[in-house]
């Protein structure tokens, strides 16, 4: 089967993009850990990526640190791999001793732990910590205490003013434990250190903001430093509305591990092109992709409108493993849309196919439904937001039938269809190719 092949399910889009609240500019309310998830485990660094050179895990802490003899030859980060940062809210903690450091989000790897994008900073000196920066791109966008609106050209306007920069200061303790809040919402951004807000950033210059990306913690070139980080949090947020680009929903692909030679069922390749696709044409949705299984992130779902699966079915679909069909029905019940792709739609009748039912409305069912090669005319489509544009044509592929729907269609409605010839009915009775209750 050498050829991209697309089963998509019946796909909903439910539900609207609630407001998101300005926090509190002084003294926000007090904290509600409602939501947040801990993204690293205190023991290791498993899931982050860094230099260990410079990266470690002691008594609790990520720490990284130069010396006088060891110094880093340019920043350097280490890097959050489960997963991208879209809208969210970052807590952790943090202690520093000389020189400089930050936690980059919503950014781009540069490779070999290189990072550029925006940054929430902090040092051991008297002028950066809180302010808004951008790593190797636009430097400096809002210093502390100040309120910065960028216009689609890069023209900065300043707004009312948060406070005097040196008394803010005062709140950051030196060489002592401090906590950093980050909250992004669309094209906004502020960054708070002991509950205090420190800038606030609104960027409508669309060439040059990021509204989603990498998360990172940096070690900076200079002199010697020592920086810890511990209690690292993150709360997923709905997608806000973006000047430019209005209500935006967020797709969740989790693309399976490889299980066929290299151009058959290529599941991370796929949803990295409809990704690809959707980034170039549609700004209003933001995708995410997953690649190899299940997502590691253990927010990955959290603010999502649609999941997609694209995997291997039957037995190993990556979905009914470890009573995730119970994580995905709590979704749908929301109104999360679902979407699963070729062979994700195979599921064993016993273990996931009332679920898939209630989903979506059907599934393949081994020993019942068949999937033989042949020319589908597909005839002009009923008037349905799912294919438009999309016009009649024939196409020789792997084809199901037969499947599994709910009684009498309920709730079904039928998008594409074709009449399979007789010929595909030539194969041996087997758990896809054929059976009495088909023919």
């Amino acid at each position: 089967m050498r050829r991209w092949r697309w089963c998509l399910s019946l796909l909903l889009i439910v539900g609207l993009i609630p407001a998101i609240q300005a926090a509190d500019e002084k003294k926000p309310a007090a904290d509600d850990e409602a939501g947040f998830k801990e993204i690293f485990d205190g023991k290791t660094l498993t899931g982050w990526d860094g230099n260990p050179e410079f990266w470690s895990v002691a008594d609790g802490c990520i720490v990284a640190q130069t010396t006088k003899e060891k110094p880093t030859k340019g920043n350097t980060f280490l890097i959050w791999r489960q997963g991208e940062v879209d809208d969210f809210e970052l807590r952790l903690s943090f202690k520093m001793v000389g020189g400089n450091s930050g936690v980059q989000y919503r950014s781009k790897d540069l490779g070999n732990w290189v990072i550029s994008g925006p940054q929430a900073d902090f040092e051991a000196g008297e002028k950066y910590s809180g302010i808004h920066y951008e790593e190797k791109g636009r430097g400096i966008m809002a210093l502390r205490g100040e309120r910065v609106s960028v216009d689609k050209d890069g023209k900065k306007t300043q707004g009312e003013k948060i406070g005097d920069t040196a008394e803010l200061g005062k709140l950051v303790k030196k060489e002592d434990w401090n906590e950093l809040k980050i909250v992004a919402a669309g094209n906004k951004t502020q960054h708070y250190i002991n509950g205090q807000l420190m800038s606030e950033l609104t960027d409508d210059q669309e060439s040059k903001r990021s509204l989603s990306g990498l998360l990172a913690l940096q070690l900076h070139a200079g002199p010697p430093m020592k920086i810890e980080f511990k209690n690292i949090r993150l709360k997923r947020n709905k997608l806000a509305a973006v000047n430019g680009i209005g209500e935006r929903r967020k797709i969740v692909m989790l693309a399976g591990k490889q299980s066929h030679g290299p151009g058959d069922h290529e599941f991370n390749a796929g949803c990295l092109l409809l990704k690809k696709c959707l980034d170039a044409s549609t700004p209003s949705i933001v995708s995410t992709v997953y690649k190899n299984g299940w997502a590691e992130d253990p927010t990955a779902l959290d603010n999502v409108d649609v999941v997609m699966s694209y995997a291997d079915g039957g037995g190993n679909h990556p979905v009914i493993q470890q009573n995730r069909t119970a994580i995905i029905n709590h979704l749908a019940s929301k109104g999360v849309g679902i979407v699963l792709a070729h062979y994700a739609v195979e599921v064993p009748k016993e273990k996931g196919g009332p679920d898939f039912l209630n989903w979506i409305g059907g599934y393949f069912e081994t020993n019942w439904s068949v999937n033989p090669h042949w020319v589908a005319e597909v005839l002009p489509f009923p008037k349905h937001p799912i294919v438009n544009g999309v016009k009649p044509f024939a196409l020789n592929d792997e084809w199901y039938f037969h499947m599994r729907f709910r009684p009498e269609m309920q709730g079904v409605t039928p998008i594409i269809s074709a009449v399979a010839p007789e010929s595909t009915m030539s194969r041996k009775d087997g758990p896809h190719s054929g059976n009495p209750d088909v023919r």
